[in-house]
C-alpha cells in the first residue's frame, strides 16, 4: 500500500514539473513488473539480445523518414545521438561484431553532418576505448541538446509511446534534453545549433560568459589622435566657411549668388575627397569606448606613427559597393613542403615556412604597384609567377650567425642567397617543419614557430636570429604579434595557449583550459584580450593580465582554424575546418551569424581597416568578400525586436586557378594582400 501511495506521489510530481519522458518511462517500467514470470523471462532474454538496438533504431529511423515532410527534418534530428549511444551501448556490453555491424550499417545517415566524430568513433573497438577516446568520453558524460518545434516533440512522444521502444526510450531518457519552442518548426539552414552537446562544458560556458569584457580601443591611439586632429581642421574650416559666408552675403546682395553657389560646391567636392573621407572611414571606429591598456604599451618611433598617419589619410573607403583590389603572392614549385605564409602590413615583405624547418623571406618593390592597383575600380589578382624575383637581385650572397638574445648561441643563421632568378634571404636555425610566421605591426620584426616546440625572433633589418623562446613541450601550431608589437602569442599542440615579451625568455601568462590542440591565437585590438581556436570545436577569449577564460564560444562542428577581430573591437569572426565562419559579438558572447559559403577548410579570415568587409582565404582556392556592416546594422535593430540577425551577405567570390588561400592581410590603406602555394593536384 505504502509502494502505491509513493508511485502516485512520484506520477503528480512528474506531471506537475512536466517530465513527460520520465512518467512515461515510470509507467513502463510498472507494465514490465506487472507482468507474468514468463514474460519477465522473455523480456530478460530480450535485454540480453544485443539485436534489440539494431531493432529499435531501424524502427525509429523508418519512422521519422516517413513523417510529414513538414516536421521530418526535426525528427532526423534525433536519429544521431540514438545511433551513437546505440553503438557505444553495444560495445560497452563487449557485443563487438555486432556494434561493427550497426556502425557501418547506419553510418551513411550521419556522414554528411558528423563524417569527422564518426571516424574517430570508428576506432573505438573495446570497452576501455570508451574511456580513453576523447570524444566517446564526452558523449557518454554529457547530454545533447535537440532543438524541436512543440508539435515535432509531442509526434515523438506518441510514437515511443505507441511502439514501447525500451532502448530508443532509455537513450533519449538518459542522453537527451530537448528544448521545445511553440510556433512552426525551425529550419536547419537557420540554426547551426540545433544539435548541440551540453553538460559540463555547456554549464561552464554559461558561467563565464556572465564575465564583464572592454571590448573597446586603447586610449590616445593613433586613429584617435587622427580623429582629433580631423576634428580641429574641420573646426577651422567652418570658421573659415563662416567668415566666407559673410563675404557672400554682400555679393549675393550684388548679384553674385550663382556664382558663389558653384565655387561652395567645387569646394565641399574637394573637401570630400581630402579629409572629410578619412572621418567617414573612421567614424565605425572613432565610436567604439576607450579603454585602459592592461599591459605596458610600447612608445611608437615619430617616423613610424607619422607612416600610419599617412596611411590613415590616403585608405581607399571601402564598402558593399566599393570593394578592394587585391594583390596575390603565389609560391611556386614548393613541392608541398611549404605550410605556411604570412605578408607584412605594407606587402614589401614576404615570408615562408617550410617543412626542411626553413624560413624564407622575398622583399617585393610595390610602391608602382600598389598606385596600379589604388587607381583600378575593380580587382586585381595578381600572380607572381616568379615570386622569388627579389629586389636583391644582384647582391652578393653573404652569410650571418648571431647570438640568442639570452646570450647564449641559438643556432640561426640567415643567408642572402642569388641563384639567377631566384634570389631570397633564408633563416635557418629550427630542427623541425616551420608551421607559422609573422610580422611585427611595423615590418621589423618576424617570429617564426615550429615542431620542434620552440619560437624563434628575427630582426628583417639586421638579418639576425635575436631569441630564441622556449616553453612549449609540443610542437607551436601559431603564433602573433600584438597590435603594438613587443608582445605575441603562441598556441600549442600542449593544449595552451601563451603570452610573451620580446625582451623575455620565458612566457608572461600561460592559458590552459582547451581540451584539446590550440590550432590558432588572434589578439584584440586594444590587447587586454588574446582569442584562441582550439580542435575540441571551442573559441575561448582570455584577459591577458590574469589568464583568465572570459569567453567560450561554442557552435562549430569542426576545428577552429583561423580568427580575426573587427577593428573596433566589438566582433570576432572565427573558421573551421568543414568551411564555416561565424561571427560572434564579443559584449554578449553569441553568434551573430554563420557565414556558409567556403566547401573546405577556412585557413585565414582579414577585416578591413575600417570594419566594413570581411575576408576569408580557403583550402577551396577562393577569396571570399563578405558584407559586415549592413549585418551588424540588423543586428542592433532587431535586438530590440528579440529578433535575430540574418547572415552576412556575401558580395564577391574570387577564384583563383589551382592555389589554395594560405594568409590575407589588409594594409592600412585598405588593399587586400593574399599568398598561397600553387598546387598541382587541385588543378
Amino acid at each position: 500500500m505504502e509502494d502505491e501511495e509513493m508511485e502516485k506521489k512520484v506520477q503528480q510530481y512528474l506531471q506537475r514539473k512536466g517530465f513527460r519522458l520520465a512518467e512515461l518511462a515510470l509507467q513502463e517500467d510498472r507494465n514490465r513488473l506487472s507482468t507474468s514470470a514468463v514474460s519477465d523471462v522473455a523480456l530478460h532474454r530480450s535485454d540480453n539480445d544485443p539485436a534489440r538496438y539494431h531493432d529499435g533504431y531501424s524502427k525509429l529511423r523508418t519512422w521519422a523518414y516517413s513523417s510529414l515532410d513538414q516536421y521530418k527534418h526535426e525528427l532526423l534530428r534525433v536519429l544521431y545521438p540514438v545511433f551513437i549511444h546505440c553503438f557505444m551501448d553495444l560495445v560497452a556490453e563487449r557485443h563487438m561484431q555486432e556494434a561493427r555491424s550497426f556502425f557501418h550499417t547506419f553510418r551513411e545517415d550521419h556522414e554528411v553532418m558528423h563524417s569527422r566524430d564518426l571516424q574517430k568513433l570508428e576506432g573505438v573497438l573495446s570497452p576501455s576505448h570508451l574511456e580513453e577516446t576523447e570524444l566517446a568520453r564526452s558523449l557518454r558524460q554529457n547530454k545533447f541538446r535537440i532543438k524541436l518545434c512543440e508539435y515535432s516533440y509531442e509526434l515523438l512522444l506518441q510514437y515511443l509511446q505507441k511502439t514501447q521502444a525500451l532502448v530508443v526510450l532509455g537513450v533519449i531518457n538518459e542522453h537527451i534534453t530537448f528544448e521545445v519552442s511553440p510556433g512552426q518548426p525551425s529550419l536547419i539552414s537557420d540554426d547551426v545549433d540545433v544539435v548541440s552537446l551540453i553538460g559540463t562544458s555547456k554549464d561552464l560556458a554559461k558561467q563565464i560568459n556572465q564575465k564583464e569584457v572592454h571590448w573597446g580601443l586603447l586610449e590616445d591611439s593613433v586613429e584617435e589622435r587622427m580623429e582629433k586632429a580631423l576634428a580641429e581642421s574641420d573646426k577651422i574650416e567652418a570658421e573659415s566657411k563662416d567668415a566666407e559666408a559673410d563675404d557672400n552675403k554682400k555679393r549675393n546682395a550684388e548679384g553674385g549668388k550663382q556664382g558663389t553657389s558653384l565655387k561652395k560646391t567645387k569646394k565641399d567636392k574637394l573637401v570630400g575627397a581630402t579629409g572629410k573621407n578619412v572621418k567617414t572611414e573612421t567614424s565605425m571606429v572613432s565610436v567604439a569606448p576607450r579603454v585602459k591598456p592592461e599591459l605596458t604599451i610600447p612608445a611608437t618611433p615619430i617616423e613610424v606613427e607619422q607612416s600610419i598617419l599617412e596611411d590613415l589619410r590616403n585608405r581607399a573607403q571601402l564598402s558593399s559597393v566599393a570593394l578592394p583590389s587585391v594583390s596575390f603572392y603565389t609560391f611556386l614549385n614548393t613541392h608541398n613542403g611549404l605550410n605556411c605564409s604570412s605578408i607584412s602590413h605594407d606587402g614589401s615583405l614576404v615570408v615562408g615556412g617550410f617543412s626542411d624547418s626553413s624560413v624564407k623571406v622575398s622583399p617585393f618593390r610595390l610602391n608602382h604597384l600598389c598606385h596600379a592597383i589604388y587607381i583600378s575600380s575593380w580587382y586585381n589578382f595578381l600572380t607572381f609567377h616568379q615570386v622569388w624575383d627579389m629586389s636583391k637581385i644582384g647582391q652578393p650572397a653573404k652569410t650571418a650567425s648571431s647570438q640568442g638574445g639570452n646570450g647564449s648561441s641559438q643556432g640561426g643563421r640567415i643567408s642572402t642567397v642569388d641563384e639567377g632568378k631566384k634570389p631570397y634571404t633564408l633563416f635557418q636555425g629550427h630542427s623541425g617543419p616551420v608551421y607559422s610566421a609573422a610580422f611585427s605591426p611595423f615590418g621589423d620584426f618576424l617570429l617564426s614557430s615550429s615542431s620542434d616546440s620552440t619560437i624563434r625572433l628575427w630582426s628583417t633589418k639586421l638579418n639576425a636570429n635575436l631569441v630564441c623562446y622556449k616553453g612549449h613541450n609540443y610542437p607551436v601550431w601559431d603564433v602573433q604579434f600584438s597590435p603594438v608589437g613587443h608582445y605575441f602569442a603562441s598556441a600549442s599542440h600542449d593544449r595552451t595557449a601563451r603570452i610573451w615579451s620580446m625582451d623575455k625568455i620565458q612566457p608572461l601568462r600561460i592559458m590552459a583550459g582547451h581540451l584539446s590542440d590550440v590550432d590558432c591565437v588572434q589578439w584584440h585590438v586594444n590587447c587586454n584580450y588574446i582569442a584562441t581556436g582550439s580542435s575540441d570545436k571551442t573559441v575561448r577569449l582570455w584577459d591577458v593580465q590574469t589568464g583568465e577564460c572570459i569567453r567560450m564560444f561554442i557552435g562549430h562542428r569542426s576545428m577552429v582554424l583561423s580568427l580575426a577581430m573587427s577593428p573596433d573591437g566589438r566582433y570576432m569572426a572565427s573558421g573551421d575546418e568543414d568551411g564555416t565562419i561565424m561571427m560572434w559579438d564579443l559584449s554578449t558572447g553569441r553568434c551573430v551569424s554563420p557565414l556558409l559559403g567556403h566547401s573546405s577548410c577556412v585557413w585565414t579570415l582579414s577585416f578591413s581597416s575600417e570594419g566594413a568587409l570581411l575576408a576569408s582565404g580557403s583550402a577551396d582556392c577562393t577569396v571570399k568578400l563578405w558584407d559586415v556592416t549592413s549585418s551588424t546594422k540588423a543586428l542592433k535593430m532587431e535586438d530590440t525586436k528579440g529578433g535575430s540577425a540574418n547572415r552576412l551577405r556575401l558580395l564577391k567570390a574570387l577564384p583563383t586557378k589551382s592555389t589554395p588561400v594560405y594568409s590575407l592581410q589588409f594594409s592600412r590603406r585598405n588593399l587586400l594582400f593574399a599568398s598561397g602555394a600553387l598546387s598541382l593536384s587541385s588543378s
